[in-house]
């Protein structure tokens, strides 16, 4: 039998079920000449949530994060099939990165910092070389000092995407739900978020990111590229 697929999706298929074909639909089929409002609310936001349940099945795998974007994505049909005030969208979309930001602090604390899945994978980055160095360079208890730096510079990130996420709702989706005027309002959200919320965010990522490399190439005496895993 072969083996399953467990890589993850490339970025194309991620902003294509995601981003553009929710956008689409939101915007250009939600009309009473189409879907009408309510319908196109749920066949958009279908794509996302078919798009994440598939790729859990792919890769076996249904992470923390994972599973609150699909809950978010929930909330959000949930909020406009009730027709619910516009308001409600801004608080979720503020919600669940505030939530992942909470979860990135208080985690690190845990048997199972959420840092490890993100930036220091074993996936990605080679932990047993890492850790043999750190040994050998008698550095091995500062690792959690660095470890808990890169966490709170990575909630950083997610507290920032919070604050944007309800400006911007804010800003836009002002509309009565259930209308067609609210669904083009939630599919201009959804396209602005990409180049107003997620380029920032990704800009404090990878500040992250770096400076948790930067601090290892440090500690243990290894290059960059001896600290990932070969592909």
């Amino acid at each position: 039998m072969a083996e399953p697929d467990n890589k993850p999706s490339g970025f194309f298929s991620q902003m294509l079920f995601n981003i553009i074909l929710p956008v689409i639909i939101l915007t250009r089929f939600s009309g009473e000449e189409h879907l009408g409002p309510s319908l196109g609310v749920v066949v958009a936001l279908a794509f996302p949530v078919g798009f994440g349940l598939w790729e859990r099945q792919k890769t076996g795998k249904f992470n923390f994060i994972s599973a609150l974007g699909i809950v978010s994505v929930l909330l959000t049909g949930g909020i406009s099939l009730l027709e619910l005030d516009a308001k409600y969208i801004a608080i979720k979309e503020a919600l669940i990165p505030g939530v992942i930001g909470v979860a990135i602090v208080v985690s690190q604390y845990t048997k199972y910092p959420l840092l490890k899945t993100m930036l220091f994978n074993e996936n990605v980055m080679d932990i047993p070389k890492i850790d043999s160095a750190l040994k050998e360079k008698g550095n091995l208890d500062k690792l959690p000092k660095v470890q808990i730096v890169a966490s709170n510079i990575l909630a950083g990130s997610f507290f920032l995407s919070s604050v944007l996420n309800y400006v911007l709702a804010k800003m836009i989706v002002v509309s009565p739900a259930g209308t067609e005027a609210y669904n083009n309002e939630l599919g201009r959200m959804t396209a602005l978020s990409y180049p107003v919320i997620v380029l920032p965010t990704m800009v404090i990522f990878f500040v992250a990111l770096y400076y948790l490399i930067n601090s290892l190439k440090k500690l243990t005496g290894l290059k960059m590229e001896e600290m990932f895993i070969e592909q």
